[in-house]
């Protein structure tokens, strides 16, 4: 007799809408803070990266049920199988590098797997999928955004477990009526365990341990992340905008005497040669210059002219920051952990085959006073080095040297000097033209002829490029520099941050009887200005990204070491020997586990995949032990439901699912005329002598009738 409508149980047939979309929303938002993570770092294209964005969002709208698509496994494979053979041309011809190949092969599995995961399997490759990019993160990033995406993981990483467990645990409703409930605090309590012990793991192996060691490690097999153009030999029209348009820090500085801010040019690089579009050095030409031991080395070079104001500072690069080397003044000293500098003829110095990421440099300069008389009037220019600083464009606007004249005469200054000349054309520039850091819409065939008489505002490259244009018009020697302006001073570190937004262009131009001066024709920027509250902001932000690098990625062994120190030296100041000793034996310990770096590592990666494929895989190993014991006839009556459970899930690959208010005997009776309805009988029947009757030797009978149902 069946049971009233009313206290029948429910028809469940999955876990209800909500735990289901809960659990979606946090699985994608693990796998969100690590897609995020790698593509800040800079190693992740943007083909790639909007083909993982878009499948992130599409996947969103499906779970929202905004958006039903579903793709069939047939054409996924398909599609995965046509990326295994577009990879060696990837390898070889596009990408030309293996670690970018197999990023665009993984993240495209992602995609499809994003697109089609239905099963728990498919949500299990996710996870995993989503432990590989923070791992990955973890390894090419080096900024504070690492540790904000940490933060978001770890907290959607939570959200997931736990709601996958109740998510299983709804799949489930026999189970559940009988004894899941009284299992269900132990499942969840060793969860609880596992993930305690994962998050302590995974936090000191990504927040400690692999951003210190990875740079190193990935210099041999990662391509240099994107770098700042327009500071090495060539600069094309429009690049200099374009890097002000972001605020990412290039370097700090530090003034060694004193507190404040150096209000000065960071000066790169000079560039002499000019084609209409952009400004270039020709290729060679450059001095070596071999670094001692002691890593000093003193530029006699770069003697001085007039007198001026001695600073000395320490400079730090960031990871954006090119080859070139910035400087105050006229540098005299530099001391650089690097086995050889390059001095260029435009005077600016570059490293070479080493990374530029942290690189850390003291220098030594001379601020001088331009408009002083010069103590030490220089030689003249070698004649060919004039002739190229006067070389012109071959298709150069006439309109150009017309209105160099044209200032030139209508100056008070007149004719008197090469420096009244240069003055004059830099005032002109200054008061009739505009400052603007929009771009040009489309490029045009004269870029500086449409600055100059149509569009009539730039930014400081084409300010730069007309006066010194203008100026070789009328035999004036002239190159533009490329670097960057003073910055701003962070009270909180003490430390004068320069960020991508700071570039700038200027112009050198020689003078005879004072070398080479500067001139700056380019107006300032009206929209320079920023918000009190927008300015503290940027200089709190700033404070914790300078925190990070000081005390995360370059918190070596050295450091580790000397601070040490001080605590063993304070320690004997007020006789705390247990202090010393502690410090003594931590000391120790700290040099004996730094060969141990890379194994730590490991076992922390093991132990992750272990945490999170472990409670799988002894599942797997202990349902493979009971069904050799089943075969061996040595199984108990409670085994048949494992047994019964594995013919559901074989029926449920062919589409057919048994109802959870249907017994086992009206299951295998409503099934239709197939070759599948006898097997199903004879193991149902076989299934009911083993759980009810007792007949152990059932077992070897239904492990044989279940391994026929899989070869059907």
């Amino acid at each position: 007799m069946g049971l009233p409508a009313s206290s029948a149980p429910p028809r469940v047939n999955g876990p209800p809408r909500t735990v289901e979309r809960f659990f979606e929303f946090s699985m994608l938002g693990m796998l969100a803070s690590g897609y995020f993570g790698v593509l800040l770092s800079g190693y992740l294209d943007w083909p790639t990266a909007a083909l993982t964005l878009a499948a992130l969002s599409l996947r969103t709208l499906m779970a929202a049920g905004l958006v039903k698509i579903q793709i069939a496994g047939r054409v996924a494979d398909t599609l995965a199988l046509s990326f295994m053979a577009f990879y060696p041309l990837d390898y070889f011809y596009i990408s030309a590098a293996f670690l970018p190949a197999t990023v665009h092969f993984i993240f495209f599995l992602l995609v499809l797997k994003v697109l089609t995961a239905r099963s728990n399997r498919d949500f299990m490759y996710l996870k995993l999928l989503a432990v590989l990019e923070l791992l990955a993160a973890a390894i090419l990033s080096t900024n504070l955004s690492f540790f904000a995406f940490l933060a978001f993981f770890l907290l959607f990483a939570i959200a997931s477990f736990t709601s996958g467990e109740v998510r299983a645990s709804t799949q489930r409703p026999r189970i559940v009526v009988r004894g899941g409930l009284r299992a269900f605090p132990r499942r969840l309590g060793v969860l609880g365990i596992f993930l305690f012990a994962g998050i302590l793991t995974m936090t000191a192996a990504l927040f400690f341990v692999l951003p210190r060691t990875a740079r190193a490690a990935m210099e041999r097999f990662v391509p240099q992340r994107y770098h700042l153009p327009g500071f090495a030999n060539e600069v094309t029209l429009g690049q200099i905008g374009e890097i002000k348009q972001s605020s990412a820090p290039v370097m700090h500085i530090r003034k060694y005497t004193g507190e404040g801010m150096l209000d000065v040019r960071w000066r790169g690089t000079a560039l002499a040669e000019f084609d209409g579009k952009r400004w270039f050095n020709t290729a060679g030409g450059d001095e070596k210059i071999p670094v001692p031991a002691d890593h000093s080395v003193i530029l006699q070079s770069r003697s001085r002219v007039r007198r001026g104001e001695r600073v000395a500072y320490r400079v730090q690069l960031s990871e954006i920051a090119p080859d070139t080397l910035f400087f105050a003044g006229t540098v005299q000293w530099i001391s650089i952990n690097a086995p050889v500098l390059y001095l260029t003829r435009g005077g600016s110095l570059r490293v070479s085959g080493i990374a530029t990421s942290g690189l850390k440099y003291n220098a030594s300069s001379v601020l001088e006073d331009e408009f002083s008389t010069p103590r030490n009037p220089p030689e003249s220019l070698p004649p060919f080095e004039r002739d190229d600083l006067l070389l012109l464009p071959d298709k150069l606007d006439v309109r150009i040297p017309r209105l160099a004249r044209e200032i030139i005469e209508g100056s008070t200054a007149g004719w008197n000097s090469d420096d009244a000349k240069s003055r004059s054309i830099e005032k002109y520039l200054r008061r009739n033209y505009g400052y603007t850091l929009q771009l040009l819409p489309a490029t045009v065939p004269d870029p500086l002829a449409n600055f100059l008489f149509e569009r009539r505002k730039g930014y400081c490259e084409y300010f730069a490029s007309a006066m010194a244009v203008m100026l070789r018009t009328v035999g004036i020697p002239s190159r533009v520099v490329t670097g960057f302006s003073s910055g701003v001073y962070n009270p909180l570190t003490g430390w004068q941050v320069v960020r991508a937004s700071d570039a700038h262009s200027w112009v050198e131009a020689w003078i005879p009887g004072h070398g080479w001066t500067t001139y700056d024709p380019t107006p300032p920027d009206p929209g320079a200005s920023q918000s009190a509250l927008m300015a503290r902001a940027s200089l709190f932000f700033d404070a914790a990204e300078q925190f990070w690098q000081d005390w995360i990625m370059s918190y070596d062994l050295d450091r580790q070491i000397v601070l040490a120190s001080r605590v063993q030296q304070s320690s004997r100041g007020v006789k705390l020997h247990w202090i010393e000793g502690a410090v003594g034996w931590l000391t120790g310990a700290a040099r004996s586990s730094a060969d141990y770096a890379p194994r730590a590592a490991a076992a922390m990666f093991v132990a992750i995949v272990a945490v999170l494929l472990g409670p799988a895989a002894v599942r797997w190993w202990r349902g493979a032990m009971r069904v050799r014991r089943l075969k061996r006839g040595e199984g108990e009556a409670s085994d048949a439901t494992l047994l019964y459970r594995r013919m559901l899930g074989l029926l449920e690959r062919r589409g057919i699912q048994k109802p959870p208010w249907l017994t086992p005997s009206e299951f295998a009776r409503v099934l239709p005329a197939t070759e599948l309805s006898p097997l199903v009988a004879d193991l149902t029947s076989a299934y009911v002598e083993f759980r009810f009757g007792g007949k152990r030797d059932a077992a070897p009978r239904i492990v044989e009738l279940l391994n026929q149902l899989e070869r059907m």
